[in-house]
């Protein structure tokens, strides 16, 4: 899909069509809605007057023929109060039109920018909410949807003087669209599609496409360097595991600088093991390596947008099977920094793997550590589908995170991490234990498990088993995996 920015005069627009927003007030046809509503002989304000345009958030409104424009349709869409519009809603919004103009076989259409919003941010936005609302879950279908499509989209509203700074946002947030696309793509993926060797081969093929360095770890490599943990949890599967390591040097790299590691969970089924999970939503469990998923796209992302420091993304990957070899409740395992851990549920995998990802990253030479995975079903009963969970050991690295994510427009909340829950997963014949032994917090001793492995490296884990999914389709996102925390991160990196 084209997304391009043109400076001409948005009545003049020969479009399928135009798109712009309204906000809820007292009159809503205000700026260039007004100058619509004047060239349509008052009719906008005919509908604010009867209360069918009321601007409030994500509300459609659609008409045909409008007099004065060029366009065959226009359509407003409410944005909410205007005191609390932000760049996320404006993305929620392109996304929002995108959907809704597709579903009814529109194929090119322009989006118009209000006043005072013409500006990189707005057009950042505009083309990740509406790369990101192209996006469908239907790979597999022999029959896509009526063959609906849009192929291209026309940004209005800038003028000549801010068309510099338009076109910068437009190709960032193509750049930033296309990794959350790839990872979602990743994600939607079957386990008999996307075996451990399967995401390696499309994790190298990411990174020497995009000029990064990589290195694929076999099983082999992997019990070399004695990462037990990751072993324990392959054991069970015929399929052998794999770690991906990906490397973004910047040009300018000096000594002494920060090196950012990004470990992601990439269980690409995930049964539960021994402690084998229901049969009911199972298959969503192939979902469970997009905390890897996330952290390829970042790498992707970043190799496009080249900050000044350098990161290392560790993804380690395996299925959890429960097979003959399989762990057992109770077995002792030995992770790549020595620590002993007493497996008490073989469910809880994803941290297992991630000590030995955190351990490795670290022996890369990581300054700061973030993990994301889909970890908890805890994460969700404390903060639903709607927060990621965020764990931190070092409040500055924290906050920072936080900051980045409220400018990504992305909803995270950040959950405690307390001496007093290290007893929780202290082990009884073993350093520690893989689950925690006291009643509830599973969300936080999933994190503590992980912390362990950080040592004294500022570190954060994001638990995103909740937000990694969408179960329904939303105005603005189809149904399926939504790359979440992929702009938080671009973020952070780039915020160096």
């Amino acid at each position: 899909m084209q997304i391009t920015l043109v400076t001409s005069p948005y009545a003049a627009l020969d479009t399928e069509a135009l798109v712009t927003y309204v906000f809820e007030e007292a009159d809503p046809v205000q700026g260039r809605v007004a100058e619509i509503d004047q060239a349509m002989s008052g009719l906008l304000g005919k509908l604010s007057k009867s209360g069918e345009l009321t601007g409030k958030t994500l509300e459609f409104t659609l008409l045909h023929a409008p007099s004065g424009l060029k366009a065959a349709r226009l359509l407003l869409i409410g944005a909410g109060k205007r005191e609390q519009f932000t760049s996320a809603t404006l993305r929620k919004v392109a996304g929002a039109a995108l959907r809704y103009l597709k579903s009814r076989s529109v194929k090119h259409f322009g989006f118009l920018v209000r006043e005072n919003d013409a500006t990189e941010e707005s057009a950042q936005v505009i083309a990740e909410g509406a790369l990101a609302a192209d996006f469908e879950s239907d790979k597999y279908k022999t029959e896509k949807k009526n063959g609906k499509s849009v192929d291209s989209v026309l940004v209005a509203g800038y003028s000549g003087a801010e068309r510099a700074a338009g076109e910068a946002g437009l190709a960032r947030g193509r750049i930033i669209a296309d990794a959350q696309n790839f990872t979602r793509d990743l994600v939607n993926e079957p386990s008999n599609k996307l075996t451990p060797r399967i995401l390696a081969e499309k994790a190298e093929a990411m990174a020497r496409e995009a000029g990064l360095a990589v290195e694929i770890l076999d099983e082999k490599n992997i019990a070399e360097l004695k990462m037990g943990a990751l072993l324990s949890v392959a054991q069970g599967s015929v399929e052998p595991p794999r770690m991906m390591v990906v490397t973004y040097t910047p040009a300018n790299s000096k000594p002494g600088a920060p090196v950012i590691g990004l470990v992601g969970k990439a269980v690409t089924f995930d049964t539960g093991g021994i402690s084998i999970k229901p049969a009911d939503g199972m298959e969503k469990m192939k979902y469970d390596m997009a905390g890897g998923a996330t952290m390829l796209g970042v790498m992707r992302a970043l190799a496009a947008l080249k900050p000044n420091v350098k990161v290392v993304c560790v993804v380690p990957s395996t299925e959890n099977m429960p097979g003959g070899h399989a762990q057992k409740p109770g077995d002792i395992q030995v992770a790549m920094s020595g620590k002993t851990i007493e497996v008490l549920n073989t469910d809880a995998e994803g941290r297992l793997i991630l000590a030995d990802g955190v351990t490795y990253a670290k022996q890369l030479g990581a300054t700061h550590l973030v993990d994301a995975a889909t970890l908890t079903g805890a994460i969700v009963v404390a903060l639903a589908n709607i927060n990621v969970g965020v764990f931190g050991s070092d409040q500055a690295f924290t906050d920072k995170l936080l900051a980045s994510a409220k400018a990504a427009g992305e909803k995270m909340w950040q959950m405690p991490v307390d001496d007093e829950y290290r007893e929780f997963i202290k082990g009884s014949v073993a350093d520690i234990q893989n689950i925690g032994s006291g009643k509830g917090g599973g969300a936080i001793t999933g994190a503590m498990f992980i912390k362990e492995f950080s040592g004294v490296t500022p570190w954060i884990h994001l638990d995103i088993a909740g937000t990694a999914w969408n179960d329904d389709a939303k105005p603005w996102l189809a149904k399926g995996p939504t790359g979440v925390a992929l702009r938080t991160l671009v973020h952070l990196v780039m915020s160096y």
